[in-house]
């Protein structure tokens, strides 16, 4: 890892570093590391093991074992007493890691694109990486890494040749993106939508895009911004450090849009898009309107990095959902749509709207939706009023607030007068709703399965496959 030895880290992070001799010193202090870890078990010849205190277990117990490893040193926030290796005791270890990724990301000559939004920043990494691949070497967040924890690790993990970046950043509190912007400093900022998650913490839709527009703060100076121009709130960023955003959607104002969408249920769509003079054909192959939007901004990051049409086209064509988010699961005798990794209202409806498409009997498997803030009951009510209204023909509830959904979903059968209401069932827990689901699921079913990450609802998937 370039410029990365001890002494570097140790001056980047203000941290004392101490060695167990003058041999170790002599030995050590001007090789560069290998990698930079917060797990022990990763830890192999010539990294940095970062010592961090988590609810259950303590990582200072493990500095003997990174060493004996081969590692390079440790971060730690105390001294060992029988210091096994070069060492950096700092104040806090997370915010070691963060000033480390830091400086590391400004060693590298690389391009980063930076997805944030309140729905769809996994997905759009996932198009926007496919993308960039057809020209460039890149590097990719991984899983959900897209924390203060996840981003600064994601940074650390991007090999020497990496020639672009795509990270998601994910906030839940104001100056979070701040300290991510920091760390990633974006070439390309993409922007998804802003909806309704977050409100406990962020208070509104105003305040979640005043949070998320955080990451324009240490954008370079030369940077570029992509916007959704179909979401109210983000067509209301007219200019960032002098220069207009590139919009993208299906309005034909916007500066990279689609038109000809010709949707193929739960295999994709297809559609041209048009951008900078330009008109191509591509196959889109995750299914829902969502997916044109991330198609869409994907073009957009490709346009502003130089990639032909027939690279983007290619680039789309290849894109792969992550499990969890819109995936689609193929049993012997029905079809699940694995989106359990996070919900919001927007997110919800939006589920229900691939679900829609489905052939068959059509399954709402709906937990909880966290951190929505003080109108949560009415939200989550509405998320099965919504279901209902839209013609899902069976709707399963699980979870405290998910009883609303499941009220809200009745009255809606009730008004619809169709005897639905005989379709809506309702359980206390995950554990209650996996004892049931079997006795309620046909052959033939197309199952949604979606709830915030707390509820665990990859354990329905896992079960029905």
């Amino acid at each position: 890892m370039k410029n990365m030895t001890l002494t570097n880290i140790a001056k980047v992070c203000e941290g004392r570093l101490v060695y167990p001799s003058e041999e170790s010193r002599k030995e050590t202090c001007s090789r560069e590391a290998a990698g930079v870890v917060i797990d022990s078990r990763k830890a192999a010849a010539d990294f940095i093991f970062v010592a961090t205190k988590g609810e259950r277990v303590d990582g200072h117990r493990f500095i003997p074992d990174v060493f004996a490893r081969g590692a390079l040193g440790a971060v730690c926030e105390k001294e060992p007493e029988d210091i096994p290796g070069p060492c950096i005791v700092v104040k806090d270890s997370f915010e070691a890691l963060k000033r480390i990724a830091e400086f590391y990301r400004r060693q590298l000559p690389v391009k980063v694109v930076g997805i944030t939004g309140s729905v769809g920043k996994t997905s759009t990494k996932e198009f926007v990486a496919a993308v960039l691949a057809q020209k460039y070497k890149v590097h990719k967040t991984q899983g959900n890494y897209n924390n203060e924890i996840g981003v600064p690790l994601t940074v650390l993990s991007m090999p020497g040749d990496t020639e672009v970046a795509v990270l998601e950043m994910g906030i839940n509190h104001f100056g979070e993106m701040h300290n991510l912007s920091r760390i990633a400093r974006p070439d390309i900022c993409i922007m998804t939508n802003i909806g309704q998650c977050h409100l406990e913490f962020l208070g509104s839709r105003e305040g979640i895009l005043k949070a998320k527009s955080e990451i324009f703060d240490f954008m370079d100076e030369d940077g570029s911004v992509c916007v959704n121009g179909d979401d109210d709130m983000l067509a209301s960023i007219k200019e960032v450090k002098g220069k207009k955003p590139v919009t993208f959607g299906l309005s034909e104002e916007c500066q990279v849009y689609a038109t000809d969408i010709r949707g193929k249920g739960l295999f994709g769509s297809e559609a041209v898009i048009h951008g900078n003079g330009e008109s191509f054909a591509v196959q889109i192959p995750l299914p829902g309107e969502h997916m044109v939007y991330n198609a869409l901004a994907a073009t957009a990051a490709g346009l502003l990095l130089g990639l032909k049409p027939e690279e983007i086209r290619d680039g789309i064509a290849g894109a792969e959902s992550v499990s969890g988010r819109s995936h689609i699961v193929k049993l012997a005798d029905k079809v699940l749509i694995d989106d359990c990794y996070n919900a919001n209202p927007v997110s919800m409806e939006a589920a229900v709207d691939l679900l829609l498409q489905a052939d068959g009997r059509r399954v709402a498997v709906m937990g909880d939706m966290f951190e929505l803030g003080e109108q949560e009951k009415e939200m989550h009510a509405r998320v099965g009023k919504y279901a209902v209204d839209a013609g899902v023909e069976c709707v399963i509830c699980a979870g405290t607030l998910a009883r609303c959904i499941y009220e809200g979903a009745v009255k809606a059968a009730e008004e619809k007068n169709t005897g639905a209401a005989g379709a809506v069932f309702y359980f206390e827990d995950r554990e209650s709703l996996l004892k049931g689901i079997e006795e309620i699921l046909r052959p033939g079913d197309t199952v949604l399965i979606k709830a915030s990450h707390g509820m665990g609802f990859e354990k329905i998937v896992e079960q029905l496959s």
